[in-house]
């Protein structure tokens, strides 16, 4: 049993989006997400998916898309992205599927592991930086300390934390999410929401003790990567 990650899936089944309009490394690359997905994810690892699932505005539109996932392999648990508006109540999502729940102020488990987790939001220091920002900023702050106290709580001391957003500035600097990571010794942190072309300027890799991993689907060649 092993745990992978991946995210920005950003299925359409439903709702007519194409993705290749922003480049043909996006063509089919729900096809290329299943088969790699297939050949790697056995049924009994997990998958911890970042936000970013569905186009669908509504959740009869989201069904097919999240029907899709929950019939590939391995267990899979699924975080809120910006554009997954069809989000509703954590408690009928969580009643959905039988392989696949829904990260929302609570935590999941993995042998030994707590997956914690919110969507996050863009971070103060950005030149577009607004009080609305700000307040939407520190309810994800709220959140997340939720997800983790709860896993505390619980008696875990290893804690993998599931964002969508990066959890700093375009700058790197340091912000409360990173001291939130700080405070509770999380181990590792996967976020998505950033597309390419990439470069070397990502925070990608461990800083602070903290190993941060991004799991944007195209930054992966539509590939998951394995967390644990």
């Amino acid at each position: 049993m092993a745990v992978y990650s991946i995210s920005d899936l950003h299925l359409s089944f439903s709702s007519e989006k194409p993705m290749d309009v922003f480049g043909d490394s996006w063509n089919m690359h729900y096809e290329r997400i299943k088969n790699n997905w297939k050949t790697m994810i056995n049924e009994d690892d997990m998958i911890l998916i970042c936000g970013d699932i569905s186009w669908a505005i509504d959740m009869d539109q989201a069904m097919v898309d999240l029907k899709w996932i929950d019939e590939l392999p391995g267990k899979k648990i699924i975080s809120k992205g910006n554009h997954d508006y069809w989000w509703g109540s954590i408690s009928k999502l969580n009643n959905l599927f039988e392989n696949t729940r829904f990260l929302q102020n609570n935590y999941y488990v993995y042998n030994d592991y707590a997956i914690c987790g919110t969507r996050g939001w863009i971070c103060p220091g950005l030149e577009s930086f607004t009080e609305s920002d700000e307040k939407i900023y520190k309810r994800e702050l709220i959140r997340l300390t939720l997800s983790v106290e709860a896993a505390i709580k619980a008696g875990y001391t290893k804690i993998v934390v599931m964002l969508h957003y990066p959890p700093v500035n375009d700058k790197f600097e340091p912000s409360g999410f990173t001291e939130i990571f700080k405070k509770y010794n999380i181990e590792k942190v996967l976020y998505g929401h950033l597309h390419g072309p990439f470069n070397s300027s990502l925070f990608h890799g461990i800083s602070d003790g903290v190993e941060y991993v991004l799991t944007s689907c195209d930054y992966l060649n539509f590939k998951p990567v394995r967390i644990l």
